[in-house]
């Protein structure tokens, strides 16, 4: 199975990581699968059929239909052709169906079942850029999507291989909470885009962060994650002002607000010059620190603390509450969704775009199977 994962460019995602999967079933959406368990065949899962799989004693109880067929260490689902998906529906706890393409592999984790999505790059990269994405998008819009998705892809092969996969469909990775089922042109964009990636100016795939909304500047990433990226700086970004992400507004009890920067930062409400300014702020442009440096409080932490949707965002006090008015939504560094959308709708291709957002970088047709071949013979 080594080889057919090198050979034909299939990852391994691990999906439903948000829940603790007991028990869940699989069902037939389209083409047939063989069914194996540890190192038996059970034949073949062909439409109206199902299979039940519970975690039972830190194994897997598997049953087709209500047919027990016993309790194994793993079980594989594989495709007869391309084309090929199945539906899975958790039992317990119930969670809303999804479809996914290509093989499936069952086994029993510390505390449920961990089930990893085999599944061609394209076929991966498609579900990832609608579930990021979303429909009614340019086709250059998804293009860009679908790079930015393939170099993170490419570039963080192996993130969990401790735990037996290369990718998770969280958003730490990236989200893919589906098979595309609902934007053909998601479909074109991947393709026309096919082994296209980015690289900085030493041939290194890059960092390829993305974010909903930057409310007209990006951000330092050093502002975020304590360290600087090259070919990430921060720039105005005019094309996502006027977007419905681009601003908002909340409210925090002074109390509250107050007790925050009290006991976590021993914020020195007793100076006169920093107790009048304790609930005042602002950053005409992106700042990393609340107030002032030298008080060591990154924006970071408020927006952690009091979920805001950034750290880019001005306060005043009003009555009993603080009064935060902001912009953007997300962290900041590269690329600006809603910008980029924005941009494709005006006519810039996706290289344009993507060029805008990380300045300095080059596109390169990188032949993705050199990169299976050689992450693979590292592991």
């Amino acid at each position: 199975m080594f080889s057919i994962y090198l050979w034909g460019q299939q990852i391994r995602v691990g999906i439903y990581r948000d829940n603790t999967l007991k028990r869940i079933t699989i069902s037939y959406n389209q083409g047939n699968y063989s069914i194996f368990a540890d190192t038996s065949y059970f034949g073949e899962l062909n439409q109206y059929e199902f299979i039940d799989l519970l975690f039972l004693n830190n194994k897997v109880q598997l049953k087709k239909g209500t047919t027990e067929l016993g309790v194994f260490d793993k079980v594989i689902l594989t495709r007869e052709k391309n084309g090929a998906s199945l539906t899975y529906k958790p039992v317990q706890p119930s969670v809303k169906p999804r479809k996914y393409e290509d093989d499936i592999e069952i086994k029993a984790g510390t505390s449920g079942l961990t089930l990893v999505n085999i599944v061609e790059l394209d076929n991966y990269l498609k579900g990832v850029v609608e579930s990021e994405g979303g429909g009614g998008k340019h086709l250059e819009y998804y293009k860009v999507q679908a790079l930015m998705s393939r170099t993170y892809a490419l570039k963080y092969l192996g993130k969990h291989k401790k735990e037996g996969f290369d990718l998770c469909d969280r958003v730490h990775c990236q989200a893919y909470h589906s098979m595309l089922r609902f934007t053909p042109l998601i479909d074109s964009a991947v393709q026309q885009t096919s082994g296209v990636v980015m690289k900085n100016n030493g041939g290194e795939l890059v960092d390829a962060y993305f974010h909903a909304n930057c409310g007209g500047q990006t951000s330092e990433p050093q502002y975020i994650w304590n360290s600087k990226i090259p070919y990430l700086n921060s720039f105005k970004d005019t094309f996502c002002i006027y977007t419905k992400q681009a601003t908002w507004e909340k409210r925090v009890s002074k109390d509250r607000w107050l007790k925050f920067l009290v006991e976590k930062y021993n914020y020195p409400i007793k100076d006169s010059l920093f107790s009048s300014l304790v609930f005042t702020f602002s950053q005409p442009q992106r700042m990393a620190f609340y107030v002032d440096p030298v008080l060591g409080i990154p924006l970071r932490d408020l927006r952690e603390e009091f979920n805001l949707k950034s750290t880019f965002f001005n306060c005043y006090p009003e009555g009993d509450d603080v009064v935060i008015k902001g912009r953007g939504f997300g962290h900041g560094v590269g690329l600006c969704q809603e910008g980029a959308m924005k941009m494709a709708r005006f006519g810039f291709d996706y290289s344009q775009i993507a060029r805008f957002y990380f300045p300095g970088i080059e596109l390169d047709n990188t032949n993705e199977l050199l990169l299976f071949n050689q992450r693979r013979i590292m592991e």
